[in-house]
C-alpha cells in the first residue's frame, strides 16, 4: 500500500481530536482538506475509519488497531529526521538538563562532576522542572537531557529513554524528635496524625495517593527545604532512601521503621534526551555519574 506521512498525521490527528474541525486546526489546515485526506486514505486500506456522528467523528474498530501503528511510524520518522540534522553538526557548547525536583542533589552534583571530567569545555545549566515541561522541552529543543519519574509513562515518544533505577521513598524524621521514638508497631498510625512535608512535584505527577499518608499535610518545592523543615522538627517526611547518603542527613534526620510496611514506595527513573549523534558521548557520561552513584548508595547501605 502506498500512502503518505501526511496522510498518518491528518488519521492521527483525528482520532485524538474526535473532530474534523479540531484536527484541522491543529494541523493548520482547512476543515475540507483533512476529510478529504481521510477519505482518500480509507480507500487505500478499503477499511472505514471513523463513524461521522453529527459534528464529531468516532474511531471504528479498524482505526483503534492502526492507530498506535500510525502514532510509531510518525514518532520513528521525527526520530529519523532530528537524527539526520544532528549527524550535519558539530559538537555541543552547552546543554540544558532538567530534572524533577525529589531527586537527590547528591546525584546531580555527581552528574555535573562526571561531566566537567569527560567534557571540560562544556557548560551544563540545569532546571528544575516537572515531567510534562521536560518532555516539551525535550520535543522543542529546549532540553537536552530529562531526568524524571516513569511511573505512568505510556505515551509513544520520539526521543531516547534509558531506565535507570527505582527510587524508594521512606520515612524519615529529626533524630532525636518524638516520631523516633515511637515503637515500630504503633508509628504508622502517629504518623498519620502527625503533620507531613511533601514534595508538590510528586503530587503534581500524580501520585499524590502514594506519598500522602497524613491529612494533615504541606506541600513543598524543594527537598532541601524540606530535609531542613524535619531536621528542625516541622514534620515528617517521605524522602529518597538515598538521601542518607549525605552527612547532614545522617547527623540530623533518621529512617522510620514501620511493621505495617515492609517495602518502600518506588518510583522508576529514566534518562530521556533527543535522538542525536551529539548526544550519544554525553549520555553515556550521565549514566555512567548515576550508576557509581547508586553503587556507592548500595554500598553505603549494606545493600
Amino acid at each position: 500500500m502506498n500512502f503518505s506521512l501526511e496522510q498518518l498525521n491528518t488519521f492521527v490527528a483525528v482520532y485524538e481530536q474526535r473532530s474534523f474541525s479540531k484536527a484541522a486546526v491543529k494541523l493548520n489546515k482547512h476543515r475540507s482538506t483533512i476529510g478529504q485526506v481521510v477519505v482518500n486514505l480509507e480507500d487505500i486500506l478499503m477499511v472505514t475509519l471513523f463513524d461521522r456522528v453529527g459534528r464529531s467523528v468516532e474511531p471504528t474498530t479498524e482505526a483503534d488497531l492502526l492507530y498506535r501503528y500510525a502514532k510509531q511510524s510518525i514518532e520513528q520518522v521525527k526520530a529519523f529526521d532530528k537524527l539526520a540534522i544532528s549527524l550535519a553538526q558539530g559538537e555541543l557548547e552547552s546543554i540544558n538538563f532538567g530534572y524533577c525536583s525529589f531527586l537527590p542533589q547528591l546525584a546531580i552534583a555527581d552528574i555535573r562532576m562526571q561531566l566537567a571530567k569527560d567534557f571540560p569545555n562544556l557548560s551544563v545549566n540545569f532546571f528544575v522542572r516537572g515531567k510534562d515541561t521536560i518532555k516539551k522541552g525535550i520535543e522543542s529543543g529546549e532540553f537536552h537531557f530529562g531526568l524524571v519519574n516513569t511511573h505512568d509513562s505510556k505515551a509513544i515518544n520520539s526521543f531516547h529513554s534509558t531506565y535507570l533505577e527505582t527510587l524508594s521513598l521512606i520515612p524519615f524524621a529529626n533524630k532525636g524528635g518524638e516520631l523516633s521514638k515511637v515503637p515500630p508497631n504503633e508509628l504508622l498510625s502517629k504518623l498519620r496524625v502527625s503533620k507531613q512535608l511533601v514534595l508538590q512535584s510528586l503530587i503534581e505527577e500524580g501520585l499524590a495517593d502514594k506519598v500522602t499518608l497524613s491529612a494533615d499535610y504541606e506541600a513543598i518545592d524543594q527537598l532541601s527545604l524540606i530535609i531542613k523543615l524535619v531536621q528542625l522538627g516541622h514534620g515528617w517526611s517521605l524522602l529518597p532512601r538515598s538521601v542518607i547518603y549525605s552527612e547532614y542527613v545522617r547527623q540530623n534526620l533518621v529512617a522510620l521503621e514501620i511493621d505495617e510496611v515492609k517495602k518502600s514506595i518506588e518510583i522508576p527513573i529514566s534518562l530521556w534526551s533527543p535522538h542525536s549523534s551529539q548526544l550519544v558521548k554525553i549520555r553515556t557520561s550521565i549514566i555512567s555519574a548515576l550508576e557509581n552513584y547508586i553503587n556507592h548508595i548500595l554500598e553505603d547501605l549494606n545493600l
